[in-house]
C-alpha cells in the first residue's frame, strides 16, 4: 500500500511539474491545499505551506521542516518561491521611516516604506504597480511613466521583505506606494486578503488601507466585497475645474460620479471613507476651497486627511505656510468634519506621500491612461 501511494504521489508531482513551476508566493490557502492534494498529500499540508510562507517568511521549500521529506521533494520540483530582492535600504535621519528599493524577477524595481510612529505603530507602505499612469500633477511616481502591474506575490512580498529586514511585526499596511491600486484590482485584493488572513500574515482587514485617485467602477466593485478595510480617496480639489488640472482621472470620473460612489461605499461597508487632500500653496488651500470642500462632502461619512505637499524635483508646487494649513483645517473642522494634518515620515529620503520615484531625475510626465473597464 505504501509503495503504491508513493508511486501515485510521484506521478501527481510529475504532472504538476510538467505544467511548469507553480509560484507559491501570493497563493491563497485554498489554492495551496489544492496543490498539496494534487501532489498526493492531505489538504492540510497546504495550510502548513501557507504558515511557512506567510507566518515564517521562508524562501525555500527545504526550510518547511515539518513537511515530510518526500512531499518537500515533490513540492520543490513543482514550485518556486520568488521574493523581491532587496537592492537598497535607506533610513530617515530621525528613524521615522526606512525606504526599501526592491527588484522583481524581471528586473523591474519598486520602492516600499516602513513607517514608525511615536505610539509604537509600524506601518508598511506597499507599491502595486511599477510606475504609474495616473499622472497626478504633484506626484513623482508618474514622472517615470508606467511599466506594468505587480502580481499578488510581488505586492505581498514587499511586506515580507520589510518584516524580515527590519525584524519587526508589521501592524498596519497601506497600499499607497507606487501606482494606482484599484487599476490593479485583482492582484491588490488578493494581496490584501492574504495580509489580513489569520492563515496568511495575520494583520487583520481593519488595519489595511487601499488608496485610489477615484476609479469609480472599482470603488463600486470594492463596496460589493463588504471588506472592513479603509478606503482612502485622493481628492485634492473641491471642484471639477481644479481637480481636472491636478488629477487627470477626474476627466473620466468627475466629482458628480465620485462622491456618490463614496457615499455608496460607506453605506455598504459601514466604514468611514478617508479623503486625502494635498495642500498646494496658492492653488487649493484658500478659504473658498475650504468652504467648497465642506459643501462637497456634506453628509458623507468621512475623515479628511490634509497633506502639505512634499517637495519633488521638477514639480512646481510648494507647501503652504503653517498658519495657512491650520486655517484651512479649522474651517473644514468647523463645518463638522474630523480633520487630521498628516505628519509626514521620510520626507528627507524621498519616502513620503508623492515622492516615490525610480527615474534618476530624467523621467518625463506621463499622460493618464484609463484603466480597463470594470463591471461594478
Amino acid at each position: 500500500m505504501t509503495g503504491s501511494a508513493d508511486s501515485d504521489r510521484g506521478r501527481a508531482g510529475a504532472a504538476v511539474a510538467s505544467r511548469g513551476a507553480v509560484e507559491l508566493l501570493g497563493r491563497g490557502v485554498a489554492e495551496l491545499e489544492a496543490l498539496a492534494e494534487s501532489l498526493g498529500e492531505p489538504r492540510y499540508r497546504g495550510r502548513q505551506v501557507a504558515r511557512w510562507l506567510y507566518g515564517h517568511g521562508v524562501d525555500t521549500v527545504e526550510a518547511m521542516t515539518d513537511l515530510p521529506r518526500a512531499f518537500r521533494d515533490r513540492l520543490r520540483a513543482a514550485s518556486q518561491i520568488t521574493y523581491p530582492r532587496l537592492r537598497r535600504a535607506q533610513d530617515a535621519p530621525d528613524s521615522s521611516a526606512t525606504k526599501y528599493l526592491v527588484e522583481l524577477a524581471d528586473g523591474q524595481r519598486v520602492e516600499c516604506v516602513l513607517m514608525r510612529f511615536d505610539d509604537g505603530r509600524l506601518s508598511a507602505c506597499l507599491s502595486s504597480q511599477a510606475g504609474c499612469a495616473m499622472g497626478c500633477a504633484f506626484c513623482a511616481t508618474g514622472l517615470g511613466g508606467f511599466s506594468r502591474n505587480l502580481g499578488p506575490g510581488e505586492i505581498l512580498g514587499q511586506a515580507l521583505v520589510i518584516r524580515a529586514q527590519a525584524g519587526v511585526r508589521i501592524g498596519h499596511v497601506v497600499f499607497m506606494g507606487m501606482g494606482e491600486p484599484l487599476a490593479n484590482y485583482d492582484a491588490v485584493l488578493r494581496a490584501a486578503r492574504l495580509l489580513a488572513s489569520p492563515q496568511g500574515v495575520g494583520i487583520g482587514m481593519r488595519r489595511l488601507t487601499i488608496s485610489t485617485v477615484g476609479l469609480v467602477p472599482q470603488i463600486h466593485r470594492l463596496a460589493a466585497e463588504r471588506l472592513q478595510l479603509t478606503l482612502a480617496v485622493s481628492l485634492h480639489a473641491p471642484t471639477d475645474a481644479l481637480r481636472d488640472r491636478l488629477v487627470p482621472a477626474n476627466h473620466r470620473y468627475p466629482l458628480a460620479d465620485l462622491i456618490p460612489a463614496c457615499r455608496a461605499y460607506a453605506a455598504a461597508t459601514r466604514r468611514r471613507i478617508t479623503f486625502e487632500y494635498v495642500l498646494l500653496a496658492g492653488v487649493n488651500d484658500g478659504p473658498a476651497e475650504a468652504r467648497a470642500l465642506a459643501a462637497l462632502l456634506r453628509g458623507v461619512h468621512c475623515h479628511l486627511n490634509l497633506i502639505p505637499v512634499n517637495p519633488v524635483a521638477g514639480i512646481p508646487f510648494r507647501r503652504p505656510e503653517v498658519p495657512v494649513v491650520m486655517a484651512f483645517a479649522a474651517r473644514v473642522r468647523r463645518a463638522g468634519f474630523p480633520v487630521t494634518v498628516r505628519i509626514e515620515r521620510g520626507t528627507e529620503i524621498q519616502a513620503a506621500c508623492g515622492q516615490l520615484r525610480l527615474a534618476d531625475g530624467q523621467g518625463r510626465p506621463s499622460r493618464w491612461t484609463p484603466p480597463p473597464a470594470v463591471t461594478p
